[in-house]
Order: C-alpha cells, then structure tokens, then sequence
C-alpha cells in the first residue's frame, strides 16, 4: 500500500546514472511550506561535505524546503572539489524546484573517495516528478539495502512519515544511515530541535551493525505546520515511534543479516548506562557470531556487560534469553537444545536485569554472518 506523506509534503525519484546498477539514485523531497527542522549528523571527522554544509545551515536557524539526496556516491574525501560538488547540487535542486539553495540541504550516500558526477546530477534532477507518496524516495535513496523502510503514525489529527537507508557501517554516533522524518504538525523549532535530540538518543544512537560508523550519517526531523498545533508530548511519542520502527529495520537489514537481535538492559543506575550497556552487547561480534549459530553462549552476553562501563555485580545480575533463564549470579539449569531452537527466529531478544537502579535502554543489532563479509570484500570491485 502507497504511504502517503503528510500535507504539503512531495517526493520523487530517478535514474541519473550514479548507481553502476541503474536503479534509482537521485531523490527530492519537498515541502510546499517553509518548515522548522532537527537535525543529527555523524561524529566521524571526516565527515563529508554534505555534513559540513547541513550543520552550518541548521547553525543558521532558517527555515527548510527541501532536501536533494543522491545515492551511490558519498562525496567524501574528494578535497575541496568535493565541497564545490555538493554546492553545485544544493543549488541545481534550488532551481529545479524555485528556491534559494539555503533553503535546500544534501545528503549522499555511497563509495568514499570517487568524485561526485555533477553533470549526471544536473540532467536527472529534471526528470524528477514530485507526487505526495513516499515511495520513489525510499527506493532511491538506497545503497546495499535490501529492502525499503518507511514508517508512519498519526497524532491528534496530525501525520508522521519516516524515510530511511541503512544496512551496512552501522554504528551509533550515528550510522551509515539517512532518515528523514516529516510532519505537518506545527512545532516551534526550539521544542523540536530538543526533542529531536532526545529521539535520536533512544532510537538511531542505539543501532548497530558492525561497530563502523560512517562519514556522511543525517537524521532529519521537518515540521511545516500544514495541520496544525497538537499536543507536544503525544507529538514525540509518535515521532519516537516511528523513529525507532526504522531503527529495527535497519537492524534487521543488516548486510548479510538473518535475524534482528533486541537487547533490552534494566535495572542499571541510570538510563544511559542502561543505554549503553545494551549497545554493547548488540554490538559484540563474539555474540553476534553465536547468535548466527543459534549459540546461547550467554558468557559473550555477560563479558560484553562488563566492557560497557555500565554499573553492576556480576552476582546479581540475570540473563534472559528468548525468555529463557540463562544466568542469575552463575550459571543456572537451562536446556541448551531448548534454547538454540528458540533462537533459530527472525527476532531475537536479550533480556539483562542489572540490579542497580532504575534505568532501562533498549538496542537494536543483528548476527554475523559470511555474507556481510562477502557484501563488504567486494563493495568496490
């Protein structure tokens, strides 16, 4: 079924020739009102030109019309062509669509280090046919994803639509990712930009894939206000829900992956040490490995706890695994044939009760497999 975005916003998609495969690679998505905005980007130093200019206009408190993303091609580390580059695109996207290029933000996504072909660009955002459905723009925006990820909900009368890419050098702070989410609730751009902060803490700074992150990661949050006010603390709700639906999908995409593993920590001393003690496990490649063999090797769980700096005594602590009770201050009776059948599932949950406090965080990961170091030998050969 077509998602279709919320009011005043438009999006579409074409073939420019970036992509060597000749799917859809060059992407607009629009919004006929001027809209307040949030904004994450990568902490990666060698962040692309695309960082470098999104932060210097969100730095600018203007509002935003539209975002120009091209997939295939990440414009990094390309020298200062690379910056002439990506304002070239910013102001191509402006006049195909009226606008200023500060009203416009870039994003791409792809191989680091190859030149951005401008002229390809140039010809294709023409041929770009905006329409209110989502569609064309999730596909487009895709690099070695396999499928597209799109969320929604709706707050008091008001829609959320959630657009994201993500399989592969998915690590918080942030991921290889692009999300953009927009609204047509109207939401002062200080409260949004603050809660902003918050949902990316909760939902896309705790996926990962492999431990990498990238240099060219955004999270995008646009309200034009074409509806109207709605209650804030129902609006974020809603806004972190569909957030984190494209956190799990991202997850569960995982290059070569063939389950989504959720981890949920409780009991730490605070939510952050809760937070982080889940990223850790999810990210363990020794757990990620057994989880692939259907493995309840709950001793990889217990010492990626305590490389986390979460807070805890490893005598209190208790490991669940699809429910089944692993561990509780030592190693407890369980059936391990039992067990391995429960994990030969598409989701897989870790349960942890570190017994400190009242923090609790959730994090998002996959297994291991040959096939992401299959995807990854040959990304570019």
């Amino acid at each position: 079924m077509a998602v279709r975005l919320p009011r005043g916003f438009r999006a579409g998609a074409t073939r420019a020739g970036i992509k060597p495969s000749g799917r859809p690679d060059l992407a607009l998505l629009v919004s006929g009102l001027p809209a307040a905005w949030a904004y994450a980007a990568t902490q990666n130093r060698a962040a692309a030109p695309s960082i470098h200019r999104g932060r210097a206009l969100y730095a600018s408190g203007k509002p935003l019309r539209a975002v120009v993303v091209n997939a295939g091609n990440a414009n990094c580390a390309t020298g200062e062509r690379g910056y002439e580059d990506d304002r070239r695109m910013a102001e191509l996207a402006a006049l195909r669509l009226g606008l200023s290029p500060e009203e416009v933000l870039t994003a791409s996504t792809g191989v680091i280090g190859v030149p951005l072909p401008v002229e390809k660009i140039a010809q294709g955002l023409p041929q770009i046919g905006l329409t209110p459905f989502a569609e064309a723009f999730a596909e487009a925006i895709l690099t070695t994803d396999t499928r597209p990820k799109v969320a929604e909900a709706e707050v008091a009368g008001a829609r959320i639509v959630g657009l994201a890419k993500g399989s592969g050098m998915i690590h918080p702070n942030m991921a290889t990712m692009l999300a953009f989410l927009v609204t047509d609730a109207l939401v002062p751009q200080e409260a949004l930009r603050a809660g902003w902060r918050r949902v990316v803490e909760r939902t896309f700074n705790q996926v990962t894939v492999d431990g990498d992150t990238s240099t060219n990661d955004l999270a995008l949050l646009m309200a034009n206000g074409a509806y109207g006010e709605v209650p804030l603390g129902a609006f974020f709700e809603g806004v972190e829900a569909v957030a984190q639906a494209l956190a799990r999908m991202i997850a569960r995409d995982g290059e070569g992956a063939t389950k989504l593993m959720v981890v949920r920590v409780r009991g730490a001393a605070t939510e952050e040490e809760a937070r982080r003690a889940a990223r850790t496990v999810a990210g363990s490649a020794l757990w990620k490995s057994a989880l692939y063999g259907n493995d309840p090797n709950w001793g990889r769980i217990l010492a990626a706890l305590g490389n986390s700096g979460a807070r805890f005594d490893p005598m209190r602590v208790r490991i669940l695994l699809q429910g089944i009770p692993l561990y509780e201050g030592g190693v407890l009776p369980f059936d391990r044939e039992e067990a391995s059948r429960a994990m030969r599932a598409e989701e897989v949950e870790v349960l942890v009760d570190l017994r400190e406090g009242q923090g609790e965080g959730v994090a998002w990961g996959c297994d291991l497999t040959e096939g992401y170091v299959r995807i990854n030998a040959l990304y570019t050969t």
